[in-house]
C-alpha cells in the first residue's frame, strides 16, 4: 500500500517507510522532527514544472501528465519506493496545503499504475 499525508499532520499507524517527495524542505520542521527514511527530492516535480502548475485546479490533468513524463525519464529516482511498495506500508509525505492535487498525490498514482504492470 502507498499512502500520502501532508507533512504537517500527526502521523497514522502503520505508515511503513515514509518518504519526504518534495524538492524544498518543509518551512518550519527539523530534520530531527521527522522520522524519514528518505528525501527523494530527485522525484520532485522540476522547479519549471511546479511553477508553471501553481496548485491551480484546472491544471491537474495537464500536471500529472507532464509529472508522469519526467518521472519516466527517471526510474532510478522513483525505484527505490517501488521495491519497498513491494514489501511493505509506504508512505510519501508532501508540505503542499492542497491535499488532493500535489505531486505526491499524483507520484503515488504513477508508482501504484507500476506496481499492477509489474
Amino acid at each position: 500500500m502507498i499512502r500520502v499525508r501532508r507533512v504537517y499532520e500527526p502521523p497514522d499507524q502503520d505508515e511503513g517507510i515514509l518518504f519526504l517527495v518534495d524538492r524544498l524542505w518543509p518551512r518550519g520542521l527539523t530534520k530531527e522532527s521527522l522520522r524519514l527514511d528518505g528525501w527523494l527530492k530527485e522525484v520532485a516535480p522540476s522547479d519549471a514544472l511546479r511553477r508553471w502548475f501553481g496548485h491551480k485546479p484546472e491544471k491537474w490533468r495537464d500536471f500529472q501528465k507532464r509529472y508522469f513524463a519526467e518521472l519516466d525519464q527517471k526510474p532510478e529516482a522513483w525505484e527505490p519506493m517501488l521495491q519497498a511498495a513491494r514489501r511493505g506500508n509506504v508512505t510519501l509525505l508532501f508540505g503542499a496545503r492542497d491535499a488532493e492535487r500535489n505531486n505526491a498525490v499524483a507520484l503515488r498514482d504513477y508508482l501504484m499504475a507500476k506496481l499492477k504492470i509489474s
